[in-house]
């Protein structure tokens, strides 16, 4: 059986499952449960060398509950953005989930990496090397003091909102069909937010993000502008995804866009329904390339957080995925670009080599 080639991979919820089945954790991670995306045997089986693990504080009116299943499978939709939620409530939630993360280091599996020289190194050495990154600044107030610990903890990676408002700025709701043009841009304290994710190389993540906030860091920002897990607008017009604009913005950046795998930012009818074939996958995967270059593209499941192509299926599916890139006519050298190097050439241009 040949090896699977290696994916890096720019977005996933493990550590949420993790929150909220504790006394699980040992199977969910170690030898698995048949359930969600990700273990330790499905990454091995398909290649999963490492990738982003989210910090996510969930919401009271939760997202993946299933009356916003079932709104997300009958477009046309429009949910309101959820209630912002402050620093003292998110932070014991938030520190529950890095207490996940550093469990599953101590396992011996896994190394929370802090630079491109560690993840490296953890792939060589057959560990899964992990990012810990914020998907919205819930954990962080306004005087940005604890961006320092949390730095100081190895958060490497940070996106200022997830779909709903924080102090820093304004999500995306989601909805389908529109554009991301939404709300209003970053606050003073998400425009200094921007300054010291600068100066501490913590990449800042726009996936999410409404696109006023978007401008802003890209005026702000001396790093390259990145989106983990996003598709196109214009073949998937959710608010989610990314406009051809955007796209120009972030290629003269010298960014990077990881391809999002759910199903309703890749179909073009917004449908959340899993499909079959790879023909949604493609068509994104083409667009992108065609308009940040092959340099600037990446893989960024959202494995744990979303509804995928059921051909997929999950982490072990991945060289199904690098097969039908093959079939499409990639060649491999754009196939370890788009699995492992384009993510690990960012961060270098992110954090400093």
């Amino acid at each position: 059986m040949s090896t699977p080639v290696p994916v890096f991979d720019g977005h996933n919820d493990f550590l949420l499952r993790l929150l909220r089945d504790p006394a699980r954790r040992e199977a969910t991670w170690l030898t698995g449960t048949g359930e969600g995306h990700l273990d330790l045997p499905r990454m091995r089986a398909g290649g999963f060398v490492g990738g982003f693990f989210a910090v996510y504080i969930p919401s009271p009116q939760a997202h993946d509950d299933p009356d916003f299943d079932a709104i997300m499978r009958n477009p046309p939709f429009s949910l309101p953005l959820p209630d912002l939620i402050g620093q003292a409530e998110a932070l014991p939630v938030a520190m529950a989930m890095v207490g996940h993360l550093m469990w599953m280091e101590r396992t011996g599996h896994l190394a929370i990496c802090r630079s491109v020289a560690d993840i490296r190194a953890a792939m060589a050495a057959g560990k899964i090397a992990a990012i810990l990154h914020f998907e919205g600044a819930e954990p962080i107030g306004a005087d940005l003091d604890a961006l320092h610990v949390w730095h100081a903890m190895g958060l490497r990676s940070l996106g200022p909102v997830w779909s709903r408002p924080t102090v820093f700025g304004h999500g995306v709701p989601f909805a389908f069909p529109s554009g991301p043009d939404t709300g209003e841009g970053l606050t003073p304290a998400g425009k200094a937010l921007v300054r010291e994710c600068n100066a501490l190389r913590i990449m800042l993540d726009l996936s999410h993000l409404n696109e006023k906030g978007f401008d802003d860091i890209a005026a702000l920002s001396d790093a390259p502008l990145v989106a983990t897990h996003s598709n196109a607008h214009a073949i998937t017009p959710s608010s989610r995804n990314l406009t051809d604009r955007q796209l120009a913005v972030i290629r003269e950046s010298d960014g990077l866009v990881g391809l999002n795998y759910a199903s309703g930012f890749l179909r073009p009818d917004g449908i959340g329904d899993p499909f079959t074939g790879w023909e949604p996958v493609l068509r994104h995967l083409d667009h992108l390339i065609a308009h940040l270059g092959e340099d600037r593209v990446g893989l960024g499941s959202d494995f744990d957080g979303a509804t995928i192509p059921a051909d997929l299926g999950d982490a072990a599916g991945l060289p199904r995925l690098i097969d039908a890139l093959r079939q499409n006519g990639y060649g491999e050298e754009l196939i370890a670009k788009l699995a492992h190097r384009n993510w690990l050439a960012v961060l270098e241009r992110t954090w400093g080599a």
